[in-house]
């Protein structure tokens, strides 16, 4: 900066600082974050802004449901299709608000708090794990949001306008008992609505979630980030439903599918369907594989470092006495004899533990044990069966029945409400 002669500095009043008024500290010291450098609108919706930051943390949060990782070649396409899910969930809060429907900051911390314990921690613990994978807890707590927006939603808007009469409860009824041993589907659904127009691209997309499923992502996540279903809140879950009650080309896909299976993408009325199939069941049959157990387990660890040919011997005497366990009582004994540990557990489904286990435990009787499993490093055991309990396999009651049907119609108006909310929006795309 010049410096003035000294003539002039004498002629000329010193001119006023434009900050000076505000007595600003010569070195500050600065607190927070800094801000980004740009905050870009990539949408607005009926005035509302998504930012670049808002898809950001929203594609973290897909990421750490898939592992912590996302293919390179698939962050652009997910980029659109979170962008797509954040206009959907604006227009469900902006409907909500228009309904004069209240979401209170309460409200979202209940729910806050259950995700938190659902993966063994505080909301504290869980805002911090989101920020160090690139997410926030701001981003989830949008996410809440909206699923409690569209739900509440649903219930004003469109349970209200259902109609459930009691001889469709009747006839379904009638019709399971009919049904008496054919099979039943536990499943999951991720729906992609389409058009005429934008067919081709959703059918590229649905392909790309399905490589993704493929690869181990996780379906539930999937479905809460992707599908338009009005399932998506809870993971793209149908419930146990049977062939005839979904829509043709999905029932004729479930017929051929087994647990663990996910279905290639279905073309059905107003875009394509991915299906996971959970479980079966026989309608109406008792599965043994549903029984819920009483279970003592005993366990012997080995020194480390000691070798298969030491430690056979001892997992011989081991078998030996599993064979002549001689009840429930008897596992106290094997463990004293072997220096072993016993644990007991209850309410153990079958259906849970490994398959292997599962097939050597469905002909036990009560007091017998397993063989002898595990390896040297974890230590080897067996499984003493103490008590079993049946699984009703009652048909269905009259509410059941009532609350699935009204279900299943209130997901079909909902697909429609949500493209009617699309169609009526101001949406500026940045």
């Amino acid at each position: 900066m010049a410096i003035a002669s000294g003539a002039a500095a004498q002629e000329a009043p010193p001119a006023a600082s434009s900050v000076s008024a505000l007595n600003l500290p010569e070195n500050p010291t600065l607190f927070g974050t800094n801000l980004p450098s740009v905050v870009k609108a990539t949408a607005i919706i009926n005035g509302e802004i998504i930012t670049q930051t808002d898809i950001d943390q929203r594609l973290a949060l897909l990421a750490i449901a898939n592992g912590g990782k996302i293919a390179s070649d698939e962050i652009e396409r997910l980029r659109a299709q979170v962008l797509r899910n954040l206009i959907d969930e604006t227009l469900q809060i902006q409907a909500a608000k228009a309904a004069e429907i209240k979401i209170t900051p309460a409200d979202v911390d209940k729910m806050v708090t259950r995700v938190a314990a659902n993966v063994k921690q505080t909301p504290d613990q869980m805002a911090d794990y989101l920020k160090s994978q690139g997410s926030s807890m701001r981003s989830i707590r949008r996410q809440i949001e909206g699923e409690i927006a569209w739900t509440r939603l649903q219930r004003a808007k469109i349970e209200s306008q259902v109609s459930v009469g009691d001889e469709e409860v009747k006839s379904v009824i009638s019709k399971l008992n009919a049904s008496k041993g054919t099979a039943e589907y536990r499943v999951g659904e991720i729906f992609l609505s389409s058009t005429r127009d934008n067919q081709p691209q959703v059918l590229a997309n649905a392909n790309k979630i399905l490589e993704q499923l493929k690869s181990g992502a996780s379906f539930v996540g999937y479905a809460r980030q992707f599908s338009e279903a009005s399932t998506a809140a809870v993971g793209g879950d149908l419930g146990w439903v049977r062939p005839e009650q979904l829509p043709e080309p999905l029932g004729a896909s479930l017929r051929t599918m087994g647990p663990g299976q996910v279905s290639n993408p279905i073309a059905v009325p107003g875009g394509y369907s991915i299906i996971a199939v959970q479980d079966t069941r026989k309608i109406l049959t008792a599965d043994p594989r549903n029984a819920v157990l009483s279970l003592k387990q005993v366990s012997i660890a080995f020194p480390k470092g000691a070798t298969k040919a030491q430690a056979e011997p001892i997992v011989a005497r081991f078998a030996t006495a599993a064979q002549n366990v001689g009840g429930c009582g008897g596992a106290e004994r094997i463990a004293t004899d072997f220096n072993g540990e016993v644990v007991q557990s209850d309410q153990v489904k079958l259906k849970e533990l490994p398959a292997a286990l599962q097939e050597m435990m469905l002909p036990m009787q009560v007091g017998q044990a397993t063989r002898p499993f595990g390896s040297l490093d974890d230590g080897v055991r067996i499984l003493v069966l103490c008590g079993r309990d049946e699984v009703d396999s009652s048909a269905p009651t009259y509410d059941q029945v009532y609350a699935q049907l009204n279900e299943e119609r209130v997901n079909m108006r909902a697909r429609r409400y949500l493209r009617d909310l699309r169609r009526d929006a101001v949406i500026d795309f940045r």
